[in-house]
């Protein structure tokens, strides 16, 4: 069954994954989407060894895929809007899960990820599947972690999206500005120009000269990333924030209290070509809400 401009949405019945399918259901009723869910099934290789001991585990599996699906599907019937009537279908797939998904990523709108899953060592932040289709996936990935409210994930608070003075900015800016719109939301736009730690002693004061004509300049680039955006969101309250300090420090802290951070998968800083950047690589580890990471072009 295709994903055409569905949201995506794994599962493979950990805790994670169904955090993830009650931020995705609510995501297709805000979106007016179709909400797939899929689940993959893989038997390694050494089980065709003894063919009808590979028949007795794959049959285990295939009962475990469906089982999770129609779990899943009740889970985000019950997680949507009443009065939303989203469009839910089920697939399972055979496969390794992270090919899969890239693989889904060329049609889907979104693909919707828990943090980590049944198969990662307990204690890890973010699992092997997560972080792969994150950094190759070719549409815009939410992965669903941090804080949560009777096990569901906030609803409540700003987006928040990091914004600099490159092109490849420009998808996470529109995104953020289409969450905050469908979700009655503020969007706090964040342009953080130093990689390095702010240090008063050697003159990284607002009355430093040097110091004040970059804030200055960033606070025009900031601007211009902005322009048009707000013309065509209207309704969408903006506060824009300038800081010298750590991008990664700086969007954490505003992720304690936002409902989702938005980050574009490579900035400035990133070399062209780069999967994924070092700030949207330490939002997947970091941040107290969910994360949507938007591809950043060419």
């Amino acid at each position: 069954m295709s994903a055409t401009d569905a949201i995506v949405v794994a599962v493979d019945g950990s805790e994670a994954a169904s955090n993830a399918v009650v931020w995705a259901a609510r995501a297709a009723a805000a979106h007016q989407r179709r909400l797939h869910i899929v689940t993959a099934v893989h038997i390694p290789a050494f089980y065709y060894s003894e063919p009808y001991l590979a028949r007795s585990f794959q049959d285990e599996l295939h009962d475990t895929a469906r089982a999770r699906l129609d779990s899943a599907q009740v889970l985000a019937r019950q997680s949507a809007d009443d009065n939303a009537a989203i469009e839910i279908t089920t697939e399972e797939l055979e496969g390794r899960p992270a090919p899969l998904l890239i693989d889904l990523s060329k049609q889907a709108w979104m693909v919707v990820l828990g943090s980590h899953g049944h198969g990662e060592i307990t204690g890890l932040v973010v699992g092997s599947v997560t972080a792969a289709v994150a950094a190759h996936s070719e549409c815009p990935v939410a992965v669903v972690r941090g804080r949560t409210l009777d096990g569901h994930p906030p609803i409540e608070g700003p987006i928040v999206v990091g914004v600099d003075g490159s092109e490849s900015c420009k998808p996470a800016v529109a995104a953020a500005f289409e969450e905050a719109a469908m979700r009655g939301a503020t969007l706090v736009a964040v342009n953080v120009w130093s990689d390095v730690s702010v240090q008063p002693s050697l003159g990284a004061t607002p009355d430093d000269p040097h110091w004040s004509r970059i804030q200055t300049g960033e606070e025009v680039v900031l601007a211009e990333r902005l322009a048009g955006w707000q013309e065509r969101y209207p309704d969408v309250t903006v506060e824009r924030v300038v800081a010298r300090d750590r991008p990664v420090r700086v969007l954490s802290e505003y992720a304690e209290q936002a409902q989702l951070i938005v980050v574009g998968t490579r900035g400035r800083g990133g070399f062209k070509g780069m999967l994924l950047g070092s700030t949207s690589r330490a939002m997947l580890h970091t941040a107290d809400c969910p994360v949507l990471i938007v591809p950043s072009g060419t």
